[in-house]
């Protein structure tokens, strides 16, 4: 079987923005990590793949083809609350009056990724 051992991510300072993703996931950076590295590696829990930043000298340009849609242990709010102040930035609010939808940010070099809510709202919409 084959698995996904990284998913990599481009960034112009890799170092500051694996502060950025080790911050909202609680993911460790690897401990030789320093600023000014071509490369950071976030090592993900065990079972999963971890997140590695490589250094690419040109800005994002255009939609990201894939973004990462995270749950929270906390409520989507308070999720994007978080997230907000550690930098990144609201693009779009696809939160319906059901509790339904996500919210679509952006980390702080422009890549994408989604807030959903958490399984404790997910379970109180089923059951309410």
């Amino acid at each position: 079987m084959t698995v996904i051992r990284h998913i990599t991510l481009d960034a112009n300072n890799p170092y500051e923005l694996g502060k950025f993703w080790e911050a909202v996931l609680n993911w460790p950076m690897d401990s030789e990590s320093a600023p000014g590295d071509g490369e950071v590696l976030l090592d993900g829990p065990q079972g999963l793949p971890n997140l590695l930043l490589i250094e690419v000298p040109e800005p994002k340009s255009a939609k990201s083809r894939m973004h990462f849609d995270l749950e929270p242990q906390t409520t989507r709010d308070e999720e994007l609350a978080r997230v907000l102040a550690l930098g990144a930035k609201l693009v779009e609010d696809h939160r319906k009056v059901d509790g339904a939808g996500w919210v679509w940010c952006e980390d702080p070099e422009g890549n994408a990724f989604c807030i959903e809510r958490s399984a404790a709202e997910k379970e109180k919409q089923r059951i309410g």
